[in-house]
């Protein structure tokens, strides 16, 4: 079986508080992966409580976003429209849910990600992918995915790269 991950394809992360043009860009290439694909496709979220800015995260990086209920947490109407089971909310940019999920399953050809952001939640998922199921060839779709910006989405996939995850352009 094949696996498809869609990483925080969030209203927050494309148009809203976080968004960015390359962002924006990726929903319709996105959106084309999902419907042309043969196998299952896992979907996340990233998810935060009104604290957000006393957490750690938020101390770091305080831009309040994908705030749990909120236009900003939901996955992009597109998008939403064509998911078929429960995302997995994440509070943090790696889900080990995910990880244990996908170890779970067995029998799986392959995983590929595609989402938001390259050099945040998607290498820190394909990562743990990696660390869970590292027999089975982990894919990043980089036409699917979009950084905090260029160039940190350039140096991400270069890190997959090395951690022997296949990045595909």
């Amino acid at each position: 079986m094949k696996v498809l991950v869609v990483v925080d394809m969030q209203n927050d992360f494309i148009g809203g508080a976080l968004g960015t043009k390359e962002a924006v860009a990726i929903v319709p290439k996105v959106v084309e992966k999902i419907r042309n694909f043969e196998g299952r496709v896992l979907f996340t979220r990233d998810t935060h409580k009104e604290d957000y800015l006393d957490t750690q995260e938020g101390k770091k990086l305080p831009v309040a976003h994908c705030i749990k209920g909120t236009e900003g947490w939901e996955l992009h109407p597109e998008i939403e429209a064509l998911r078929k089971e429960d995302a997995l909310d994440k509070p943090t940019f790696g889900s080990t849910q995910l990880g244990c999920i996908l170890k779970e399953m067995g029998g799986l050809e392959s995983v590929t990600f595609v989402g938001l952001c390259t050099d945040i939640c998607v290498i820190s998922n394909a990562m743990i992918a990696k660390a869970f199921i590292p027999e089975v060839p982990v894919i990043v779709d980089a036409s699917c995915c979009a950084g905090v910006t260029p160039q940190s989405h350039k140096n991400a996939l270069e890190a997959m790269k090395m951690c022997q995850i296949i990045c595909e352009e």
